[in-house]
C-alpha cells in the first residue's frame, strides 16, 4: 500500500509538471510563440512571472486566476491541462510498475495535447503525430504486449484508411472533407493497439462525433450545419483509453 502511494506521489508530481509545459505549449505553439526561450511571462501585459507564481495549479488558485501585475484572467487552460496531465500520470503510475508508467505517461500526455490542440485550433501538429507512432512502434509492443507485426500493419492500415476517405471525399466533392493529420493520428493509434483494433476505435470516434453534434444542436436548438466542422482527432483521442483497455482485456484480438 505504501509503494502504491509513492507510486502515485511521484506520478503526481511528473504530472503537473508537464502540465505546466503542456499547457503553454498549448497556448503558445499555434500563434507561432516559442516556449524554449525566454522566461514565463503574464499574456496580457507581459511581466516577467516569478518561480513562486508558476507551480502548476497552486499559483493560479492563490491568485484566483488573475495577474498580480495587471489582473487579467489567466487562461484556465493551464490548471486545466496541469490536473489532467496529473490525473494521467497518477492513473498510470497506480497501474502498472516504473519504468512501464512513464511510457504510458507519455503517451496519455501527448494524446491530451492532440486532443486539446485539434479542439481548438482543428489542427493536429507532426511533430507529435509523428513521435506518438515511433512511440508505438518502437517501446509500444513493450508496453501492450502487441506483436510487432501487428504494430506496424495498423500504422499503415489506420493511415492508409482515412488518406483514401480523404482523398475519395476531395474527389467527389472538390473541397477538403478530412485533414491529413487525422490520418497519421490513426496510424498512430493503430501502431499502439494493432490492427485488430482499428475498426472498433473509428466507430467509438465516429459515435462520439455524432452525439457531441446532436447535443450541440439541441442546445443550440437548432439543425446541425452540413458543413460544420468536427475535430476527428479530439474523438480519436478520447475514443482511446477505453479501446485501449478493451485490448489490454483481451476483448479485442
Amino acid at each position: 500500500m505504501a509503494d502504491l502511494a509513492a507510486r502515485a506521489a511521484v506520478g503526481l508530481v511528473l504530472g503537473l509538471v508537464a502540465g505546466s509545459f503542456l499547457a503553454a505549449l498549448i497556448l503558445r505553439w499555434p500563434v507561432g510563440r516559442s516556449i524554449l526561450h525566454g522566461r514565463s511571462a503574464c499574456d496580457g501585459c507581459g511581466r516577467i512571472l516569478q518561480p513562486w507564481e508558476l507551480v502548476p495549479v497552486i499559483s493560479a488558485a492563490f491568485q484566483r486566476g488573475k495577474c498580480r501585475g495587471c489582473g487579467a484572467s489567466i487562461d484556465p487552460l493551464h490548471w486545466q491541462v496541469e490536473l489532467a496531465c496529473g490525473g494521467i500520470a497518477v492513473a498510470a503510475a497506480m497501474l502498472v510498475p516504473f519504468p512501464h508508467a512513464l511510457g504510458w505517461m507519455f503517451a496519455g500526455w501527448m494524446l491530451l495535447a492532440l486532443a486539446v490542440l485539434d479542439a481548438r485550433h482543428y489542427w493536429l501538429p507532426d511533430a507529435l503525430t509523428l513521435a506518438l507512432a515511433f512511440l508505438g512502434l518502437t517501446i509500444g509492443p513493450w508496453l501492450t504486449g502487441v506483436s510487432s507485426a501487428d504494430s506496424i500493419i495498423g500504422a499503415l492500415a489506420g493511415y492508409g484508411a482515412l488518406m483514401v476517405v480523404a482523398l475519395v471525399y476531395r474527389a467527389l466533392r472538390g473541397r477538403e472533407g478530412l485533414g491529413l493529420g487525422d490520418a497519421k493520428l490513426l496510424g498512430a493509434l493503430g501502431a499502439w493497439m494493432g490492427w485488430q483494433a482499428l475498426p472498433l476505435l473509428l466507430f467509438a470516434a465516429s459515435a462520439l462525433a455524432l452525439l457531441w453534434t446532436a447535443w450541440q444542436a439541441l442546445i443550440r436548438r437548432q439543425k446541425p450545419h452540413a458543413a460544420t466542422m468536427l475535430p476527428l482527432g479530439t474523438f480519436l483521442c478520447i475514443a482511446t483509453p477505453p479501446v485501449m483497455i478493451m485490448r489490454l482485456a483481451g476483448y479485442i484480438s
